[in-house]
Protein backbone atom coordinates (compact mmCIF):
# COMPACT_ATOMS: atom_id res chain seq x y z
CA UNK A 1 0.00 0.00 0.00
CA UNK A 2 1.57 3.40 -1.03
CA UNK A 3 2.41 5.63 1.97
CA UNK A 4 3.54 8.90 0.93
CA UNK A 5 1.66 11.03 -1.19
CA UNK A 6 4.01 11.01 -4.41
CA UNK A 7 3.50 6.49 -4.56
CA UNK A 8 -0.23 7.73 -4.14
CA UNK A 9 -0.08 9.30 -7.23
CA UNK A 10 2.21 7.19 -9.15
CA UNK A 11 -0.72 4.30 -7.98
CA UNK A 12 -3.39 6.41 -9.82
CA UNK A 13 -1.35 7.36 -12.91
CA UNK A 14 -0.70 3.35 -13.01
CA UNK A 15 -4.17 2.27 -12.98
CA UNK A 16 -4.91 4.97 -15.91
CA UNK A 17 -1.82 3.71 -18.09
CA UNK A 18 -3.07 0.16 -17.63
CA UNK A 19 -6.58 1.29 -19.12
CA UNK A 20 -5.34 2.33 -21.96
CA UNK A 21 -2.34 0.40 -22.83
CA UNK A 22 -4.85 -2.71 -22.05
CA UNK A 23 -7.39 -0.71 -24.78
CA UNK A 24 -4.31 -0.54 -27.18
CA UNK A 25 -3.37 -3.80 -27.29
CA UNK A 26 -6.79 -5.38 -27.89
CA UNK A 27 -7.27 -2.69 -30.71
CA UNK A 28 -4.46 -4.85 -31.78
CA UNK A 29 -5.31 -7.97 -31.59
CA UNK A 30 -8.73 -7.17 -33.18
CA UNK A 31 -7.25 -5.31 -36.58
CA UNK A 32 -5.29 -8.47 -36.85
CA UNK A 33 -7.38 -10.82 -36.60
CA UNK A 34 -9.33 -8.96 -38.86
CA UNK A 35 -6.57 -9.32 -41.50
CA UNK A 36 -6.04 -13.04 -40.57
CA UNK A 37 -10.22 -13.51 -41.17
CA UNK A 38 -9.71 -12.22 -44.48
CA UNK A 39 -6.83 -13.93 -45.71
CA UNK A 40 -8.35 -17.19 -44.15
CA UNK A 41 -11.68 -16.52 -46.20
CA UNK A 42 -10.01 -16.01 -49.22
CA UNK A 43 -11.29 -12.12 -50.21
CA UNK A 44 -7.67 -10.66 -51.40
CA UNK A 45 -9.63 -6.95 -51.14
CA UNK A 46 -11.24 -7.34 -47.81
CA UNK A 47 -7.23 -8.39 -46.53
CA UNK A 48 -5.84 -5.65 -48.46
CA UNK A 49 -8.06 -3.48 -46.75
CA UNK A 50 -8.14 -4.90 -43.46
CA UNK A 51 -4.27 -4.46 -43.70
CA UNK A 52 -4.35 -1.10 -44.71
CA UNK A 53 -5.72 -0.47 -41.23
CA UNK A 54 -3.72 -2.36 -38.92
CA UNK A 55 -0.92 -1.29 -40.01
CA UNK A 56 -1.16 2.42 -38.97
CA UNK A 57 -2.67 0.72 -35.67
CA UNK A 58 0.60 -1.61 -35.03
CA UNK A 59 3.07 1.44 -35.90
CA UNK A 60 1.11 3.53 -33.85
CA UNK A 61 1.30 0.81 -30.90
CA UNK A 62 4.88 0.63 -31.11
CA UNK A 63 5.69 3.87 -30.96
CA UNK A 64 4.05 4.18 -28.13
CA UNK A 65 6.51 1.71 -26.99
CA UNK A 66 3.92 -1.56 -26.02
CA UNK A 67 4.86 -3.26 -29.10
CA UNK A 68 8.52 -3.39 -29.81
CA UNK A 69 9.23 -1.35 -32.99
CA UNK A 70 10.70 -4.52 -35.17
CA UNK A 71 7.55 -6.88 -33.79
CA UNK A 72 5.23 -4.33 -35.20
CA UNK A 73 7.09 -4.36 -38.11
CA UNK A 74 7.77 -8.09 -38.10
CA UNK A 75 3.72 -8.10 -37.94
CA UNK A 76 2.74 -5.57 -40.51
CA UNK A 77 5.74 -7.81 -43.05
CA UNK A 78 4.30 -11.45 -42.44
CA UNK A 79 0.98 -10.30 -43.25
CA UNK A 80 1.34 -8.03 -46.31
CA UNK A 81 3.45 -11.18 -47.50
CA UNK A 82 0.48 -13.48 -46.74
CA UNK A 83 -2.05 -10.60 -48.23
CA UNK A 84 0.13 -10.57 -51.40
CA UNK A 85 0.56 -14.34 -51.56
CA UNK A 86 -3.23 -14.01 -52.34
CA UNK A 87 -3.10 -12.69 -55.66
CA UNK A 88 -0.62 -15.18 -56.98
Amino acid sequence: MANTSSAKKAERQMIRRSAVNKARRTRVKSEVRGVEEAIKAGDQTKAAAALAAAEPILVRTAQKGLLHKKAASRKVSRLAKRVKAMSA
